[in-house]
């Protein structure tokens, strides 16, 4: 049945213009709402017959453009835009701020001992294992033992990284020592994405035309995908990680802690908490979703194969990943 709403609204793009640092992240403050994470799986399906709907030309009676949007925006937190999937709750970009804001407040109020460190570097990259994995590029699958690596790879790093600092920094002042675990994750980032992605690093990642008509993979644009994916998740917990150490070492010196240690932890968390609310989004938005890559920087054969498909073409597309 069709109703009043009209069908040349593009559902498949983003309501603001990408092109913009500003339509990003209106964007992306929509899709991390943490909202998102209580809706229901029955919330998630009409939203999803809703979009899927529309694209078959169908449109839900008295169904309106705000109601669309809507439903489009609780679509893409749930369901990955390569595979269709639903995502892991708790790996989806919804989860990110209270997810984060608890393991990162946790990590920066228990640093001083090893068991503490060892604990929490493991739970921080356990949690990016599951997120890096359900917000991968494209719609390849990735083996078990490839996920062990990545896993493995990167909480041993992050936890060496963190020990190593947390020796050098006994000479040095408290307020330094806050910034270890700032260094751990920065490292385990470099470690843990482009390993749990190596398969798109092997054989690369879709890249189509401007209309999304697929026209290869290519391991170049998954290297620039991966890259930016680094970039912006250093950045997203550089606020939340640099700005509550200086706020909690002054805190430290004044009586209220000092009565109340207890408090310690939830202050932190809550700190942490306040940046990544704007943190996450701003970071997601530095590159667009739908990232371009110039037809020149592909693999030859890749090249010839879109010269022969689409000739004169300059420019092809592919989706990032978070």
């Amino acid at each position: 049945m069709t109703g009043e709403l009209s069908l040349n609204i593009n559902v498949k793009e983003p309501r603001w213009d990408q092109s913009t640092f500003i339509g990003r992240a209106k964007h992306f403050f929509t899709v991390t709402d943490p909202r998102n994470i209580l809706l229901t799986n029955s919330q998630l399906e009409r939203a999803r017959r809703i979009i899927h709907d529309y694209r078959q030309g169908i449109v839900m009676p008295e169904l309106t453009e705000d109601e669309l949007w809507r439903a489009k925006y609780i679509y893409d937190s749930a369901f990955h835009p390569d595979t269709g999937e639903k995502m892991i709750l708790i790996g989806r970009m919804s989860a990110q701020v209270p997810m984060n804001m608890t393991i990162t407040g946790c990590m920066m109020t228990f640093y001083k001992t090893t068991p503490a460190v060892v604990f929490w570097q493991w739970i921080n990259q356990s949690f990016n294992a599951i997120v890096n994995y359900t917000n991968r590029s494209g719609d390849a699958p990735i083996s078990v033992s490839q996920l062990g690596t990545a896993y493995v790879s990167a909480t041993t790093g992050a936890v060496a990284t963190a020990l190593g600092l947390n020796s050098l920094t006994k000479r040095v002042t408290p307020l330094i020592g806050r910034f270890v675990p700032f260094a751990a994750v920065a490292a385990a980032n470099c470690i843990n994405i482009p390993l749990m992605r190596q398969r798109e690093l092997k054989h690369g990642i879709p890249v189509t035309d401007e209309n999304g008509q697929r026209l290869g993979e290519s391991t170049q644009a998954a290297q620039q995908a991966i890259a930016q994916v680094v970039v912006s998740r250093i950045l997203m917990a550089a606020p939340g990680m640099a700005i509550p150490p200086f706020i909690m070492n002054m805190l430290e010196r004044k009586s209220f802690l000092k009565r109340f240690p207890w408090m310690n932890a939830p202050i932190q968390v809550g700190l942490v908490g306040i940046c990544l609310v704007f943190a996450t989004p701003l970071c997601c938005a530095l590159f667009p979703q739908k990232s371009c890559i110039s037809v020149s920087r592909l693999e030859h054969d890749v090249q010839a194969k879109i010269q022969e498909t689409g000739p004169g073409l300059e420019q092809v597309y592919f989706n990032k990943g978070l």
